[in-house]
């Protein structure tokens, strides 16, 4: 293996960065995010006077590792007349100032080509009616700036100015240092006068803002609808710190309350350290400069010193009283202008000599490695390191502050960050659980007396089953509507003086999986023992260790969906399946909406090659096909409800039959309507059929196109053929219908005339109002040509067309809609004519075969738009809403239509104002279609398990599940090619789904639900209360032991005492601790290995059995064994159990070497494992491995082999390691080996002289993190992670002359990962299938392996082999990519993707491995730039696309 790709499966979760701020709108119009008020009178308001209203709610910006993400905080008001549905009311758990409920969606997400090391919003402060919108500003490393604004027109964020302070020119800020302890830090100006970012620790940099209207952007191009301005930088400048004596610079901020911006800087005059902390204590000190930006002067006007050594943050207070808050580890001080004081936390906190007692607060907490905000201007809310939520209240007197006050909360998740969104939201960020949204209120507590609940839940642990309960139906609702409500909910009298309440409700949560610290790889609870090929992969899945402390969990995580079986039947040669309902003769009265989500279905439909059968779907299935008037002779095309589920309508080839239950009320054949057609040649038949109650849409397979309408008073239908399709002469390759349902249908708003929509009248004087306020229907159609036109279906006329739909480009807007600027008309690219042509031959033979529109129930939901090309590459749309700026010449011509047909034609009817953006689909669904007609693939689904989106079957097939507006996509591997889809609601499958394989089963299944499909993968969170270290798999029980800690209170002397006992440290040591001190309370990590298994009744994760440490032992690392007993000769399977005794600087290190048998029967679940062997070594067990029925033990700095005897370990033979084992690894007789410092050694083991043999060596200084072998056929290499993020594979070459003979190891691939990787796992590739099915077994093709590895943020990925041909090909492709696709933020990934050293001394490796994350872009480019992009490169679109399919299902491991 020379060359290979870094691939990523499952994108960072643990979030690092929040802010808000109004981004996607401003202040004054900030719509999208709240309801308006219930009453706007003021009669109303007056009645309530203490219930505040929700007032503009700002936009939320989160970034895990490089992923950016903006979301829309959507607000539910309790209105009681309108109580909604369960499924639209997420967060559930009472009300507080008027609002039910709020949950947060999706606006834009990108993934950038590197890692965001701070994060700030330029905003233009706190005015509620102004209409300038605010700014993203990101830093990256090293010195990087990208200032972001949202353009309505592309629903997207854009690169308003980049600033970069890096390279040549730049060199002298680094005053030549290389490294640093942190990247950029960015912080703004609260009225966004200017902001500040400390780059190289001591440079300052000051980015000014533009006044309106000015700044780098030129304002040629139209920003927003309405003129909403964002927030710009108009120029930048330095300021040296270091000429302000200021050496070491910890944070600073900017206050408030000033004319000119005002930056706070806290540093530390001389530093400090641990010895030296009794006489040298107080070294900060902070200094306010004035900033006056068109000078660039920056005079100090304050300054105050004496601050203790640990200061860490600064907190600017707002107005009215301004100032700023110095957190520390063990105090808290105010300081302003002309007053300060402070406030002790806990006995730890140092007066300055000089000064006056210190007041203590009535609780002690440690307050280092706190995240803050405001709640109110005198309250201030921080997230302690034990999760811990504290209200800081500020005692003042006008601008003076007299006193703080600190009060204990409540408990909550370990946060990463913590940000206000508007005035009654806040959002938890953390990077060790999931994050939260918290609603608050202050004031007297404004939740009625039935919700006042006195027990308080920790918010993490039940956070789980506040997923579960968003999925379940509205009555199970209630039950458990109480629980998530306690668990942030509980009101704190913050002080006497004050008398104020707060309380809390968690209203939507994020799931996160990071920090992965280790993972195994084991069998799934319903895995299929017989499956083979890549159904086989679906029956593993990965347990990993993730979370910290109290938010520690085991997460399974799984790439695919399995769904759980119910039932299967043979059923050979099934074309189709659908489930349809029966109203039977019950009036429109009784339907209500809530009988509709859950009614049962009635029959269910199977089409088979030459006959349908129909069943009953009441409590059992039961086949009906003799006594229904169904048309079951031949095999049925389609099936769905017409006349709200009144009747039936089931199409076949010929005709069509409209049925009431099982009685047949009409026939309608299809005949020849074209009398000029020749009459020897195949009437035509059915080919496709679209169900939009109370149109069918039928595609015959000549390419003509018949309507089928319903009169909803005769329930019956007759068929027409639009004139618009009789008359054109234009093939038609697919169409649908979309029905805009609701009371406000939503493309009614992208209409330029809204109020003259002919919807809304006929609604008025409709003789049935039940069917006119079901919303619009339009038909969409596609052309060959690849034009795509939407029609309405009440006249016919064509409100939408997009020209090169085909082409798949970014976005789609209305050819007639005028566009001022050119951002998406440019991709048509300026291509030469001959290349024209050779792009039109190409693309001429590929069309889309199928279409679908749909916009899913709920309040603020946007329609999706999906498209399968003929080559199997899915299409997803969004819609979003543009209301473009020259609105006079619009208005005319919606007003005067009557000046031309033409006119008229393209006048206001027309939806100007609809646009899609393009959606990224992370997975390969593509499939070759051959010529046969194709069957429809798409199938959407309203709940399935509680979630919602669409199914696509085919040799792929894959769910596209909608949550917050975001499409996730999971495939389905487990039973190859799927045929037919549809979903069953019955008595014994609730909200379940049938679907039929290719090889002839039709399998009756449930969406498992103890997973949340809301993630990259789906996801199933065991909570464990305690941090999992490492974690492994026996397989033969289907047991994961693993390594928990747990923090531990304990007084002191029993701390102290407990390591006096083990006869190493005397008691008079003890002698200078003075008797209070010993009474303090330590705390304490005690270790514990947990054996895990899986109960199959309960379907619930058990403890089966504990294994605990001693005092003060830590264990290191488990694994399972396979070792060759010398007295029975045979292979016995062990846990082995490595220990280190952690005693301070002063004790030697000693650890113990721990055998456990499985025992076999499991019946008494207290011994599934009992101890064989124990014993104390030397030195730390830090790595254990079985080599060829061997134990290799890492104890200390040397590694030992030994052999078993069945009850000791005798040692035959050791190497001496240079300073600590990370890691082992074995193949064959081979070991590698990972040091802390020393980089990666490769040994070898020799049975004939029994000895460990160093082959070769890094002789780089590498602090490792993983290692492990990479096997390609027959090449070994060794791949090896680090601290700076690196991933670098080494090979052994021993004749080649830079090895120095064989004792190097030479560099093979070097790559920047961008996060810390700290488990790899060697797992076999799959075949694929242009590899060639006539493979040799044992040859390279299949002896291939790629490395499944995990981060710390949360993220998975793969490093697989590839040949050189594929290589050369993805290379040049990367390469070329790298300047045509536009990159967020400006970001280079070639820089990016990068080794890092970090000014170590490091000998470039070579450039082989290929980065997929870049790769991906490719398929979403426009077709033909991807046409184009091949052609200049010397290859072909299909083998691009072929090689990048190929390694997408080679590594589909799971």
């Amino acid at each position: 293996m020379s060359y290979a790709a870094f691939k990523m499966m499952h994108w960072a979760t643990g979030i690092e960065h929040c802010a808000s701020g109004f981004v996607t709108h401003s202040p004054c119009n900030s719509t999208p995010a709240e309801i308006p008020a219930i009453n706007s009178d003021d009669l109303d308001s007056s009645e309530w006077p203490g219930e505040r209203r929700v007032g503009p709610v700002p936009n939320l910006v989160v970034t895990a590792a490089n992923v950016l993400e903006v979301y829309l905080v959507r607000v539910q008001e309790d209105d009681n007349k309108t109580l909604r549905a369960s499924e639209d009311q997420r967060g559930s758990g009472g009300t507080m100032d008027g609002v039910s409920g709020a949950h947060l969606e999706l606006v834009c997400h990108y993934r950038l080509h590197g890692n965001v090391e701070s994060m700030a919003i330029m905003s233009v402060g706190a005015d509620n009616h102004n209409d300038r919108r605010d700014s993203i500003m990101l830093a990256f490393q090293d010195a990087k700036i990208t200032v972001l604004e949202y353009d309505d027109s592309s629903h997207g964020l854009r690169t308003s100015s980049m600033h970069c302070f890096e390279g040549p020119d730049w060199q002298y800020l680094k005053r030549g240092r290389e490294s640093f302890a942190r990247g950029p830090v960015i912080k703004a100006d609260p009225l966004g006068r200017c902001s500040g970012v400390l780059i190289y620790g001591l440079q300052m940099i000051i980015l000014k803002a533009a006044q309106v209207g000015q700044g780098i952007v030129g304002d040629d191009e139209p920003t927003t609808s309405g003129g909403a301005v964002s927030v710009r930088i108009e120029s930048s400048y330095v300021i040296n710190l270091r000429d302000l004596d200021m050496k070491h610079v910890k944070d600073f901020t900017f206050v408030h309350g000033y004319i000119e911006p005002v930056l706070v800087v806290l540093h530390e005059k001389e530093p400090t350290w641990a010895g030296r902390i009794s006489w040298k204590h107080h070294t900060c000190m902070i200094s306010a400069l004035s900033i006056n930006t068109s000078l660039k002067q920056h005079p100090m006007i304050w300054s105050a010193s004496n601050i203790p050594h640990d200061a860490y943050k600064l907190l600017a207070v707002p107005s009215p009283i301004g100032g700023v808050l110095v957190i520390c580890a063990n105090t808290i001080h105010y300081y302003s202008q002309s007053i300060s004081c402070s406030l002790c936390l806990n006995s730890f906190g140092l007066q300055p000599e000089s000064s006056s007692e210190m007041p203590k607060s009535k609780i002690a907490v440690e307050l280092d490695a706190a995240n803050g905000t405001w709640l109110s201007p005198d309250v201030a809310i921080f997230s302690s390191k034990t999760g811990d939520l504290l209200l800081l209240t500020l005692i003042y007197d006008g601008r003076v502050v007299q006193r703080l006050e600190l009060l204990r909360s409540k408990a909550s998740v370990l946060t990463s960050g913590i940000t206000k969104i508007g005035s009654s939201f806040f959002f938890l960020a953390s990077r060790l659980g999931d994050s939260l949204l918290v609603q608050y209120s202050s004031g007297t507590s404004s939740l009625s007396s039935a919700n006042m609940k006195d027990e308080i839940a920790d918010s993490e642990g039940e956070l789980h089953l506040a997923k579960r309960l968003r999925r379940t139906p509205s009555d199970a609702l209630l039950e458990v509507a109480s629980y998530e409500e306690l668990s942030l909910y509980g009101t704190t009298n913050t002080s006497e003086s004050a008398q104020k309440f707060f309380s809390f409700i968690v209203r939507d949560s994020f799931i996160n999986v990071s920090p992965l610290r280790d993972f195994s790889y084991g069998l799934r609870i319903n895995a299929d023992p017989n499956a083979t090929g890549t159904a086989k992969q679906s029956n593993y899945e990965l347990m990993c260790c993730s979370g910290h402390g109290k938010n520690g969990a085991l997460c399974v995580l799984q790439q695919s969906i399995r769904p759980g079986l119910i039932n299967e039947v043979k059923l050979p040669g099934c074309k189709g399946i659908w489930t349809v309902y029966h109203k039977g003769s019950r009036g429109h009265v009784a339907d209500t909406s809530k009988m509709d989500d859950d009614e049962y279905h009635a029959y269910l439909i199977i089409s088979l090659e030459n006959r349908t059968m129909v069943l009953e779907t009441a409590d059992e299935l039961g086949e009906v096909t003799e006594s229904v008037d169904y048309y079951v002779q031949g095999s049925t095309i389609a099936a769905g409800n017409l006349f709200g589920r009144r009747r039936v309508i089931q199409i076949f080839a010929r005709g069509a039959r409209i049925l009431d239950g099982s009685y047949m009320t009409q026939e309608v054949p299809f005949g020849v309507h074209n009398s000029d057609l020749s009459s020897n040649s195949e009437a035509p038949v059915v080919v496709f059929v679209s169900i939009a109650d109370p149109y069918v849409l039928l595609k015959m397979s000549d390419g003509s196109i018949q309507l089928l309408i319903g009169d909803p008073s005769t329930c019956t239908v007759t068929v027409s053929v639009p004139t618009v399709f009789a008359s054109s002469t234009e093939p038609i390759c697919a169409c649908a219908l979309y029905h805009d349902k609701g009371t406000e249908p939503w493309l009614r708003k992208t209409s330029t005339d809204a109020w003259l929509s002919t919807g809304i009248t006929e609604a008025i004087d409709g003789h049935d109002g039940l069917y006119n306020d079901q919303g619009d229907i339009y038909c969409l159609v596609c052309y060959e040509s690849g034009t795509l036109e939407f029609f309405d279906l009440q006249n016919f006329k064509c409100v939408f067309s997009v020209e090169n739909f085909i082409y798949g480009k970014t976005h789609l807007l209305d050819k007639y809609a005028r566009e001022p600027s050119t951002s998406f008309q440019g991709s048509k690219g300026k291509v030469s004519e001959d290349s024209n042509d050779f792009l039109k031959e190409l693309s001429r033979d590929m069309k889309i075969v199928e279409l679908a529109m749909h916009r899913w129930p709920g309040q603020y939901t946007r329609p999706f738009l999906f498209a399968i090309l003929s080559d199997g590459t899915m299409l997803c749309y969004h819609a979003y809403l543009y209301e473009g700026l020259d609105g006079a010449p619009k208005f005319e011509d919606a007003v005067f239509p009557q000046k031309s047909a033409d006119a008229s034609n393209i006048s206001g009817s027309r939806l100007r104002n609809l646009r899609f953006v393009r959606v990224p689909i992370d997975i390969a669904t593509r499939e070759e279609f051959s010529n046969v007609v194709a069957r429809p693939r798409i199938t959407i689904f309203k709940n399935v398990g509680g979630y919602r989106g669409l199914f696509l079957s085919g040799s792929r097939p894959a769910w596209f599940m909608v949550c917050r507006e975001r499409v996730r996509v999971h495939p389905q591997l487990c039973d190859g090619s799927i045929v037919a889809f549809t979903v069953l609601h019955n008595l014994n499958c609730n909200h379940g789904l049938i679907y039929v394989t290719s090889e002839g089963y039709l399998k009756i299944c449930q969406l498992p639900s103890r997973c949340n499909y809301d993630n990259y993968w789906p996801v199933q969170k065991i909570p464990l209360r305690g941090t999992p270290h490492q974690v492994t798999y026996y397989a033969e029980s289907n047991l994961y032991p693993l390594i928990l800690s747990f923090q531990v209170v304990r007084p002191l002397n029993q701390v102290l005492s407990s390591i006096a006992d083990q006869d190493i440290v005397h008691m008079n040591d003890n002698d200078n601790v003075n008797s209070d001190d010993l009474q303090k309370n330590y705390t304490i990590d005690e270790f514990e290995i947990r054996i895990l298994g899986l109960d199959k009744a309960q379907e619930q994760w058990e403890t089966k059995a504990t294994i605990p440490m001693q005092t003060s032992e830590n264990a290191l690392t488990v694994r399972v064994v396979t070792l060759f007993n010398t007295t029975t000769k045979e292979n016995e399977t062990l846990l082995a159990i490595g220990t280190a005794y952690v005693q301070g600087e002063d004790v030697a290190a000693r650890g113990r070497m721990l055998l456990y048998t499985f025992v076999k029967n499991v019946d008494i679940y207290q011994n599934v494992v009992s101890e064989v062997y124990s014993k104390e070594l030397k030195g730390a067990v830090s790595a254990i491995a079985s080599l060829q029925g061997h134990l290799l033990v890492a104890s200390g700095p040397k590694i030992t082999l030994h052999k078993w005897t069945g009850t000791e370990l005798n040692g035959i033979a050791f190497y001496d390691a240079p300073l600590h084992v990370v890691s082992l690894n074995i193949v064959k007789n081979f070991i590698l080996l990972g040091d802390i410092h020393k980089s990666i050694y490769f040994l070898n083991w020799k049975e004939q002289g029994a000895q460990l043999s160093l082959l070769a060596k890094d002789f780089a200084s590498l602090d490792c993190y993983a290692t492990e072998f990479l096997i390609d056929g027959s090449t070994l290499s060794l791949v090896v992670s680090d601290d700076k993020k690196n991933i670098q594979i080494f090979y052994y070459a021993p004749k080649t002359l830079e090895s120095w003979k064989g004792q190097k190891l030479l560099s093979r691939a070097e790559f920047h990962a961008g996060a810390h990787v700290t488990k790899f796992l060697r797992l076999q590739m799959l075949s694929t299938s242009s590899d060639g099915t006539n493979i040799t077994p044992g040859s390279d093709k299949t002896n291939r392996f790629a490395l499944l590895f995990s981060t710390l943020d949360g993220s998975i990925g793969c490093i697989a082999p590839l040949d050189e041909l594929t290589f050369r090909r993805l290379q040049t492709l990367q390469r070329k990519l790298v300047d045509v696709v536009p990159h967020t933020c400006g970001l280079n990934p070639r820089s990016f993707r990068q080794f890092r050293s970090h000014g170590k001394a490091h000998r470039p490796g070579p450039d082989n491995m290929v980065d997929c994350e870049l790769l991906s872009q490719y398929e979403m480019l426009p077709l033909d730039k991807q046409l184009e992009i091949a052609q200049q490169i010397v290859t072909t679109r299909s083998q691009i696309l072929s090689n990048l399919s190929d390694l997408s299902l080679g590594t589909s491991f799971l």
